[in-house]
């Protein structure tokens, strides 16, 4: 299969003209029946890469997903484009569990989604080999790695895949994993020759800024109230310190709940679908509060305590500005956090428990930084990055850096002659010309770099390092006892005489000071968003709870602002606008057209003739509703919209033409036992659905304007 069919159904089903970077390759990878190897950031696009093979290939793709909830949004989702999706969970009853099974068998759904637990029960793999099963896709894969952030033992069991069913290609995809985490999986799938995919992990719609941990409380305050109506999580280390935090915030009038695994799974599902449909704007959680939210219109994450790894804290803020539109995060630290979060990896006693503080430590690193923190994340990530983003609050307040390339040269350059077979802290005595018995014992003291750094304190030279380590011209092995690697950034130091800019030790000192006398300023005002943005989002709220679906499943954030912007207001424009799809412009289209056309009103053109003067202009010239709507190519239930606009507003419309006086007398006393504001469906089922919408609506006009005329 090529890539046009592929095309036609992203337009098709999703709503995109083009594909995102390396989806198309993937895809293709997948109509060959290769494995894969999938790494994308939270937000990059990693569903499509299987979504759109499921929907265009014959057969079912399986889906193995972890947690029940994001099961549940992710078939909403595919349900509300058109797509053919179910799960199969506990939560189903036995005659449901049986008619998805049915499904599933008779080759009518394009994705099934299950539990790892379920994808390896006796008695489902029986049903799996008799199914047209024509793709495995494993989510959050690095839930199979011990190496991983989020290791579970039931992943481990899927490696049986590639041998009962040799000829399924299986793709894995993950947000998060490092180099040791991504050869783990690989390995205990046992994917056979994959390709693997590394997307660019750079999120530039997400601003990046760390703070200071004193007076933490009144600062997130400040911060949400800077953000009125904008949806956010604050990730906290404790059950506890989640209630208390609700409850303070609760106090100072902010719309917010608390979530942890301590609750029971009622009030859990409660908070979390309160959440997922904007009744709730602010969740103060744990950790086990996240992973299942597939929300688009998350606008901010607050961290009230440091993550223990970075990617954990890369996933959790990848939360936010899924939909591409701007949003904000914030990570609040204190050294304490590090002791307390210490104490508890010690606690947990593992093999893994060294791998775990290093893990941590780049962490605190990163929080102290002084450079770049977006390159810092990416360079974790292996991603080679020489520009600063100019969207965090090191690049917004940069501190007073040198041109540190000789002391780059010098420290790579001992690394290398090193052979990249040693830690840190032994490059560092070699750098200062250490007596120690092992240096001499190793023979390190005959390289051309020994003492090559003697003028500068060891501390000094553990700062310049760290520097180098976070903006990725040296790695860390931790497989291979924390021994530090050349990378490419650094071998273009070494021998294409890039520059590097560097620090001064005496310098973070006084930024730390800095950054507490700025942790007292408020926070950054409020993102401006136009009048017709509130418009459409209170209206894809009316429809999300008219609907019973989350507000986030009609149209996203992005899509809303691009409507807010090109005020679309025919089929056709609606179509250009990204995320508007085939199944959505035939659900919505006509609300969100009618919703712009009454904020812009008949007299506006922006840019080109009213499209209600032209709707008005053919009228005039005699022509039908249903000539009007062919020659505009528009529906006809728009048409109707615009001669109720243009009645409303005066202009000379036969209305008794369209709707006789019986109707409009039924439509206007039902509104005596309706709640304002008036929605069509409420007013369609009052009537016992004997009156169609666009009457209701030319009744509705009628009514307006006999009123003005009071």
């Amino acid at each position: 299969m090529d890539l046009s069919a592929a095309k036609s159904a992203l337009k098709k089903y999703f709503g995109y003209d083009t594909f995102r970077p390396m989806q198309a390759e993937i895809i293709e990878r997948i109509y060959e029946g290769k494995d894969a190897l999938v790494l994308m950031p939270t937000g990059g696009g990693k569903s499509i890469c299987y979504q759109i093979p499921a929907i265009t290939l014959p057969g079912t793709t399986v889906v193995v997903s972890p947690l029940i909830s994001l099961m549940k949004d992710q078939v909403e989702a595919l349900r509300a484009t058109g797509a053919r999706a179910a799960f199969l969970n506990s939560s189903l009853s036995e005659v449901e569990q049986r008619q998805v099974e049915d499904d599933f068998f008779n080759g009518e759904l394009d994705l099934l989604y299950v539990s790892p637990e379920k994808l390896v029960s006796q008695n489902f793999i029986p049903l799996l080999k008799r199914a047209a099963v024509n793709l495995f896709a494993i989510d959050e894969a690095h839930c199979i790695s011990a190496w991983g952030h989020d290791f579970r033992p039931e992943y481990t069991q899927m490696r049986f895949l590639k041998g009962e069913f040799k000829d399924v290609p299986v793709i894995a995809l993950t947000a998060t994993a490092d180099k040791l985490t991504r050869k783990d999986i690989i390995s205990q799938l046992k994917l056979r020759e994959p390709e693997t995919f590394i997307a660019s992990f750079d999120r530039p719609n997400l601003s990046l800024e760390v703070r200071p941990g004193q007076k933490r409380r009144e600062q997130i305050i400040r911060f949400i109230q800077k953000r009125p109506g904008e949806p956010g999580i604050v990730y906290c280390l404790s059950r506890r310190s989640t209630e208390e935090l609700a409850e303070k915030l609760q106090d100072a009038g902010i719309d917010a709940a608390y979530y942890h695994a301590g609750m029971n799974a009622d009030e859990r599902t409660k908070v979390q679908e309160d959440f997922t449909n904007d009744n709730t704007l602010v969740i103060c959680a744990t950790v086990a509060f996240g992973m299942g939210i597939d929300k688009s219109n998350i606008r901010w994450v607050i961290h009230y305590n440091l993550p223990k790894n970075i990617e954990s804290y890369y996933q959790e803020i990848g939360r936010a500005g899924r939909d591409g539109a701007k949003a904000d995060t914030l990570l609040f630290y204190s050294y304490q956090d590090v002791m307390v979060l210490q104490d508890i990896l010690k606690k947990n006693e593992s093999d893994m428990l060294g791998l775990k503080i290093a893990k941590l430590d780049r962490m605190r690193q990163y929080a102290e930084a002084v450079g770049c923190r977006r390159r810092i994340l990416l360079s974790y990530f292996s991603e080679d990055v020489a520009e600063d983003c100019g969207n965090c609050d090191v690049c917004k307040n940069p501190p007073k850096a040198f041109d540190g390339t000789v002391i780059a040269q010098k420290a790579l350059s001992a690394i290398y002659r090193l052979q990249q077979s040693v830690g840190m802290t032994t490059v560092i005595d070699v750098l200062r010309g250490s007596g120690k018995r092992e240096i001499m014992e190793r023979g390190y003291h005959n390289i051309k770099t020994y003492g090559a750094g003697s003028d500068i304190p060891f501390l000094e030279w553990q700062h310049y390092l760290l520097q180098l380590l976070n903006y990725g011209y040296i790695e860390i092995a931790h497989d291979q006892h924390g021994e530090v690697k050349l990378t490419p950034a650094s071998r273009r130091v070494l021998f294409e005489n890039e520059k590097v800019q560097l620090v001064r030790f005496a310098t973070i000192k006084e930024r730390q000071k800095a950054e507490k006398a700025r942790a007292k300023e408020s926070a950054k005002p409020q993102r401006v968003r136009d009048e017709l943005f509130e418009k459409l989002r209170k209206l894809r709220i009316q429809l999300a709870r008219e609907r019973g679906v989350p507000p986030y499943i009609i149209f996203n954030d992005a899509t809303l602002e691009e409507m807010a912007a090109t005020r679309p207001m025919t089929d056709e424009e609606m179509k250009n606008i990204s995320g508007v799809g085939e199944r959505k412009l035939h659900l919505y289209g006509s609300y969100f057209i009618d919703a712009i056309i009454e904020f812009v009103g008949p007299a506006s053109s922006h840019g080109k003739a009213s499209t209600y003067q032209v709707t008005f202009d053919l009228y005039q010239r005699g022509l039908s509703v249903e000539e009007i709507a062919s020659k505009r190519q528009i529906s006809i239930s728009t048409i109707y919209s615009h001669l109720a606009i243009l009645y409303e507003q005066g202009y000379e419309v036969a209305l008794e033409e369209m709707v006789s006086p019986a109707e409009v007398d039924k439509v206007l006393k039902s509104l005596r036992y309706l709640q304002e504001p008036y929605k069509l469906k409420d007013i369609y089922d009052y009537l016992g659905e004997q009156v169609p919408y666009h009457r209701i609506r030319l009744a509705l006009a009628y009514g307006k304007r006999e009123e003005e005329k009071r």
